[in-house]
């Protein structure tokens, strides 16, 4: 399910009808242009270090600062089956280097987290109203209707010129001067 774009806001964009392209199928589209933008994003993610868990309540240690706040949902993932899933930060350490969220569960003694594990913002809630993210998926998912709907996948340009490769590299290109701010440079690293 699209989190940044709606359906009716793509089918404005278009000026095509709901009896022609239902929410379904304008869903599946923008879910498309999601998929491939958010992941470019910064995640605002934190390697866990360390985990305990005491009277139903997990302390997470991050390999560095992590920059949560009280009250966010963050996604943990590779720590172990009693402490991985969606949980609600109910306390963050004053030099932002832990965490704690209520599970339910037996007591666990503190143990390192070896290969580390991840603590990540839920969805693409931090870029919920941000303009530029929206505009770079709007113009991605209006480029993906038109590679399915064009007849043999081919999209004739302003310049009448036929552009069967619109989907591959130089569409990131026609929208990275949009997410310049919010690209993730570190996962670029390798």
């Amino acid at each position: 399910m699209p989190s940044i774009v709606l359906a009716s806001e793509l089918r404005t964009i278009l000026g095509v009808s709901s009896s022609l392209y239902n929410d379904a199928y304008l869903n599946d589209i923008i879910d498309t242009a999601e998929g491939l933008i958010l992941p470019m994003l910064v995640k605002y993610s934190s390697p866990i270090g360390a985990a305990e868990l005491t009277d139903n309540v997990a302390t997470f240690d991050t390999v560095g600062e992590h920059k949560f706040s009280l009250g966010q949902s963050v996604v943990i993932a590779g720590v172990s089956a009693t402490f991985n899933g969606t949980r609600t930060i109910t306390d963050v350490a004053d030099d932002l280097l832990s965490f704690t969220a209520a599970i339910t569960a037996a007591d666990v003694e503190q143990f390192n987290v070896i290969p580390s594990g991840t603590a990540t913002l839920v969805g693409a809630a931090t870029y919920v109203g941000n303009s530029n993210v929206e505009s770079a998926i709007l113009a991605t998912a209006v480029e993906v209707f038109q590679s399915r709907t064009a007849a043999g996948g081919q999209i004739e340009g302003i310049d009448l010129s036929v552009t069967p490769f619109r989907l591959g590299r130089s569409l990131f290109n026609r929208v990275s001067g949009l997410l310049g701010p919010f690209l993730d440079v570190e996962s670029m690293v390798g």
